[in-house]
Formats: C-alpha cells, structure tokens, sequence
C-alpha cells in the first residue's frame, strides 16, 4: 500500500526526514511541528521497560493516551514464531468452528424469510377476501377470493383430473355452469348469506346444479377460514421462530469478533518480514507499536488537541524464559529505535487518521466481516421488516406496516464496530452564523497555539530526561 497516497487521502502532508546519511525522503507519516528520534540498543537489558517509561511519563502530562497499532514478525526458524503460530492456530480454529455454525445458520435464515414472503402473499389473499365482507353483498369484489377458489380447487378437489371437482363435474356429469357458478358467487360473510344467494338463483338454474353448489361454496367456505387460521398462527410462528434464530447468529457473531481481533494481533506483519533485517535462521523478531497521547479542549461543535504520537520500531532477540510455573513467555533483547512527533489537531484530523491506520492495519477484519456482511445484504430490507414485526409481536404491540425500518439495521446489530453504514449527514435545525464560525475559529486557533506549545516542551521533556535516567549523553 502506497502511503503517500494514503495520506493524501485522509489530507495529510507526508514529513520529510533523514532516511539515510545525508539523504531526505518520505517518513510515511504526517508532517509535525517536532520531532525526537532515539536509538537504544542492549545485549542484556529487556526492552520493555523503556516503552513503559516513555508511556508512563506522557500519561502524567496528557489524559488521553490510545494504542493505534501493535504488530510483531518473528523470523520463520525461531523458538518464538512457534509459540506465536501456535496461539494463531488455536484462534483461528475457534473462528472456522463459529464462522462453520454462523454461515450454516444464514443460509437457514435465507429459507425463512422465503417462506414467510410465501405466507405473506397468501394472506394478502385472505386479507381482500376479508376486507370486502365490510361491503354490501352485490358491491363486494371477487378478485382475493377467486384466488383463493382456484387454490381449493387444485389443492384440495385435485384440479380437473378428480371427478369429484368443480372442474371433473362439468367435464363427467354435464354440469357445465358449475364453475361459472362458483367461481362468481361473492365473498359470504356467514352461512346464511350464502343460502341467500343459491335461493336467489334457484329461478334461473336447475335444482342438481345447484346442490352441487352449495356443497363446494359450504366446502370452500370452511377451508378458506380453517387455512386463514392456520397461516396467521403459522406466521406468528415463523417470525417467532426467526427472531430466535437471528439472536443466535448475532450471539455468535459477537463470539467470534474477539477472535478475529487476537488474530489480527498474532498475524505476523507481512512488510517487517520482506526487510533485509529478519533473516530465517537467526532467533530474530520485529515490532511496531504506536500511541498517540493527546489533551483535548472543546470548541463548539469540535475540539482542539495537542498531541504527542509515540512510535516504536523494535528489531530483538527473544528469549523464552519460564515467567511463573506454567507460563512461558519472551523478553525481547536488541535495539529500540522510538521517535515522538508533536502535533496541532482538530478532532477531525484525529480521526482521519484513526482511519488510515485501521485502513492500513486491520485489511483482515474487514475482509472476513464484509463477507459476511455481503449475504447479509443480499436479503435486503425483508429480514429487516420480519425482525420488526417479530420484535412487536413479542412486545405485544400492533403488527408492523407494510415496510417498516428498524431504529437499527441487521448489519449494523450484528457487526457493531465492524460495519461502519454510509448515513447521509443531519442538516442543522439552526446553522451557525458567519460570525459565530470566525469566532470558532480564531478561539480555536488560540488554543491550539497553547496545546501545541505544551505538547512540543512536553515532547522535549519526555525525550530529554529518558536520556537522562539511561545514562545518555544530554545537553
């Protein structure tokens, strides 16, 4: 990944340092207003405890101290490659097992919501049935219920093949106004409307046809209610039985994100291992750990911070040593190389570059968590819709419109920190005048001169008296 462009992007201008004797060049790292770079390298000392000095030392100046990376590389033939490649195997299997059990319980999710949008279309039928009871008996459409005729006649009679069916009667015993009859009588509220209505047509058809009618409309009429039933207690079922379903997949996706996080940790960082200072056969390790630490001072709507960024690039030898009775451990011996760089942010650039590093840093996250977020999305707003109707039933609230949408989206349930969504930006009720942003601004850029003043003596002060309690040489 090319870093320039990267920082580019996120509106950085790239520092420009010694990179080798007399030589300037890029640095990968934003420009700041000073910087301090010092090497330590020890036969005997462990170097951790410089890092703790320096971390301890800026925790007392400024309050916010957040890590921003910690990567490592061990060379392939060294005792500690295989201790980390160990721990690494044990994660990953956790995470196979839990992604195994999450994409088998999608894949189930997909037949869910199909058959609840096939339960859904069959209730519409059954509902415009209904809903033209409301009407008068000669004003009632029969567009639902002629549906709902044609399924009782496939399904249940047998379609034209049984002899028994409004269709085989016609064809077999001649009683070819049957179907017209009963397919265009209206929707019946009750058994007596339906009496009604074969007495109004007994002056115009024969006595035969119509028992033979009133049998199927009797017939229809019981199946259409008994059905009706059955599908509303089949959905509230289903939608039940969904819910319980996705809180499972979500209990197992919130399982395995500390997993995929302790991967990302333990995989080895792949540019440390390409440089000519990690050789194969040596006992040889490379860590990079950064912290940014930093004091913040609100200003309207964003905030000013004096920052200190703390880089670490360690080139050791671990040793594993026994640290109690059952835990074997390594303590890093070698050469340190830690720079502080000071800066003036505002907390959009702060988190500008939040994002480069976890664009650069967690590539691996983002790759497992978007294929999973991608079949997520191929079921569109539906699953969202029957969550909500299921969430309300169980609430016992109203049934859900037609296309609700939920406060939060499943993606968004379900992957937390892992899915950032696309949201439009909130217009302001009442935006700021032109002299209330001056005034924003020239506050801002008189604070920040006072935070920056203290993040460079502070910078000074940490760098200098590291030397100091060393035993460095100091001026």
């Amino acid at each position: 990944m090319d870093k320039s462009k990267l920082l580019n992007e996120f509106g950085f201008q790239e520092e420009i340092t010694e990179i080798v004797s007399g030589e300037h060049g890029p640095s990968g790292f934003p420009a700041p207003v000073k910087s301090y770079t010092l090497f330590m390298e020890s036969s005997d000392l462990s170097l951790e405890a410089p890092y703790y000095w320096i971390l301890d030392t800026l925790k007392r100046a400024f309050p916010i101290v957040e890590k921003l990376e910690d990567s490592f590389a061990a060379s392939e033939n060294s005792a500690f490659f295989g201790v980390a490649q160990q721990k690494l195997g044990a994660q990953q299997d956790k995470i196979s097992q839990y992604l195994a059990t999450t994409g088998k319980m999608i894949k189930e999710l997909f037949q869910m919501v199909r058959e609840l949008r096939i339960i859904d279309e069959r209730l519409r039928y059954y509902d415009s049935a209904e809903n033209e009871l409301k009407k008068d008996i000669d004003k009632r459409e029969r567009g639902g219920e002629i549906t709902l005729k044609g399924m009782f006649v496939d399904l249940v009679q047998g379609g034209g093949k049984s002899a028994a069916s409004v269709y085989g009667m016609a064809r077999e015993l001649e009683f070819v106004t049957l179907p017209d009859l009963f397919f265009d009588a209206p929707p019946f509220k009750n058994q007596q409307e339906l009496e009604n209505h074969i007495k109004n047509l007994a002056k115009d058809f024969n006595q035969n046809v119509l028992r033979v009618l009133i049998r199927h409309l009797t017939q229809f009429k019981q199946w259409k209610e008994q059905t009706a039933k059955e599908h509303h207690s089949r959905q509230r079922f289903m939608l039940s039985y969904l819910l319980q379903h996705f809180e499972i997949i979500k209990m197992y996706i919130n399982w395995v994100k500390p997993y995929l996080r302790h991967v990302s940790k333990l995989t080895l960082k792949h540019a440390n291992m390409q440089t000519a200072d990690m050789v194969g056969a040596f006992e040889g390790s490379m860590i990079d750990v950064e912290f940014l630490a930093r004091q913040r001072i609100p200003i309207g709507d964003s905030g000013a911070n004096g920052c200190v960024l703390a880089t670490f690039q360690y080139r050791t030898r671990p040793e594993l040593r026994i640290q109690s009775e059952y835990q074997r451990g390594a303590v890093h011996v070698g050469r340190m190389q830690f720079q502080l760089r000071v800066y003036g942010w505002t907390d959009e650039q702060i988190e500008n570059y939040k994002q480069l590093k976890n664009k650069e840093l967690l590539e691996l996250m983002g790759d497992v968590s978007k294929s999973v977020e991608a079949s997520m999305t191929s079921l569109g707003k539906e699953l969202d819709t029957y969550l909500e109707k299921a969430r309300q039933m169980a609430e016992g609230k109203k049934e859900a419109k037609e296309e609700p949408m939920p406060k939060k989206t499943v993606l968004q349930t379900l992957f937390g920190d892992f899915y950032t969504p696309k949201e439009a930006k909130k217009k302001s009720e009442s935006a700021p005048s032109i002299r209330e942003l001056k005034r924003q601004d020239e506050e801002l850029r008189e604070k920040m001169g006072g935070l920056l003043e203290k993040a460079r003596w502070v910078g000074w002060a940490t760098y200098n008296n590291f030397k100091k309690s060393h035993g460095m040489v100091t001026w």
